[in-house]
């Protein structure tokens, strides 16, 4: 579908065409007729969808009401001394190596002030930009599967209502019928 669009008293016009859905299309804009004398330009760029990832097991939290995420459940076997030696010693790493480098969100609820007194519904995705951080998880994942636990990664584009997000993941309420 192509839009024509005039501006500035039919000095220049902008075509823009997409190729429908919107999901995975190319929207191009150019210019017919230069700008300033000779100046012309033309943009050819993909429309880019924000794609959120959670690893998680089959075990719903009480809190959220979701799938419980690995970070949770490596750190229960672990209080449970359901880890190898071999496994805490990997998990210290790997907690060390997020505590370093992953912020720690400053907010689990939609809810207006005072967030202690709300229930934390939010749920941690990582983006999938994160490259870095979502390879250590996977780290994390081999030690719940080496003890038998099932993982699964889920993938998104709607996460919900967000009340935290930096450059590497983000934190969100999923919307009420959300299934992932």
């Amino acid at each position: 579908m192509a839009r024509r669009a005039a501006a500035c008293a039919g000095k220049y016009s902008i075509n823009v065409c997409g190729a429908g859905s919107g999901r995975a299309s190319w929207d191009i804009i150019c210019a017919e007729k230069p700008l300033r004398g000779e100046l012309a330009f033309r943009i050819d760029a993909p429309r880019i969808i924000a794609v959120y990832l959670r690893f998680v097991v089959a075990h719903i939290d009480r809190d959220s009401g979701r799938e419980l995420g690995v970070f949770h459940v490596v750190r229960n076997l672990r209080d449970w001394g359901r880890l190898s030696r071999g496994a805490e010693a990997r998990h210290d790493v790997i907690r060390k190596w997020f505590n370093d480098n992953l912020e720690k969100p400053t907010r689990f609820t939609a809810a207006k002030p005072p967030y202690y007194r709300k229930q934390a519904r939010a749920i941690s995705w990582f983006k999938d930009s994160a490259r870095e951080h979502i390879s250590r998880v996977r780290e994390l994942v081999a030690i719940l599967e080496h003890h038998g636990i099932s993982v699964r990664m889920l993938k998104t584009d709607r996460v919900g209502y967000i009340v935290y997000e930096d450059e590497y993941q983000i934190v969100a309420e999923p919307f009420a019928k959300e299934t992932y």
